[in-house]
């Protein structure tokens, strides 16, 4: 059995332009499909947050509406209950990357407030991409790509297509105008080609070790592609 890093936001909101917050944390299916496609395979999951702060959910992914109806949606949160690595994180500062075999990051809207900016995220992910080790990431979480700064200048991810949640579907679901940014423009100016699918498709990018996703629905996609990275 192998170990497999889950990258969560520790944020629980998302200042918006006008300094106002917006509640949210992380997308329940972008954690729950690939953790249970991961354990199904026989992996571990380690989860770890910025201070090993316990991640916060966003309580509009728990909706119906989100999940295709109120019966998944229940699923989706007694599934989520059980995901006990989640109420015991570790420190995002205190992980050896040599103790895992691929690294996962899920989105929400909370890694636009804490793991675009997060120093110790952004190495990681330098090291997971120097690594080779199969490294995914979903919706909102390449927000976190943009802390992947090199200390000679210019992002890691420069070069690499990705897919990610788009303008257009920020747009449609009512936050691009109040918006500090917007997350397929700030990938775009870092230097990633971002491959964007039609709005709420599941659209899964492969570029080396590098596999992500473009929205919730991208999630289990993304990770059978991992898995088969893992071998």
């Amino acid at each position: 059995m192998s170990k497999i890093l889950f990258v969560l936001t520790g944020a629980d909101h998302w200042t918006l332009a006008d300094g106002t917050t917006h509640p949210t944390g992380f997308w329940a299916e972008e954690a729950v499909a690939p953790y249970e496609a991961f354990r199904a395979a026989g992996h571990e999951i380690v989860v770890a947050t910025p201070g090993g702060v316990v991640p916060t959910v966003d309580r509009a992914s728990l909706a119906a509406e989100v999940n295709g109806g109120r019966e998944n949606a229940d699923r989706i949160a007694a599934a989520l209950a059980a995901m006990t690595e989640l109420e015991h994180p570790v420190k995002l500062a205190e992980v050896d990357l040599d103790d895992y075999a691929a690294v996962f990051y899920p989105g929400g809207h909370g890694p636009m407030e804490d793991l675009a900016v997060d120093e110790v995220s952004g190495r990681l992910l330098i090291d997971a991409l120097a690594s080779g080790k199969p490294l995914g990431v979903v919706c909102h979480g390449p927000a976190a790509l943009l802390a992947a700064e090199r200390a000679e200048g210019g992002n890691a991810f420069a070069g690499y297509r990705v897919a990610a949640f788009t303008n257009a579907e920020e747009t449609m679901g009512g936050l691009a105008d109040r918006a500090k940014w917007l997350l397929e423009t700030r990938l775009r100016d870092a230097g990633v080609e971002v491959a964007a699918g039609a709005p709420w498709v599941p659209n899964v990018v492969v570029d080396r070790c590098l596999v992500t996703g473009q929205n919730p629905a991208s999630s289990a996609p993304l990770a059978a592609e991992l898995l088969k990275k893992l071998g």
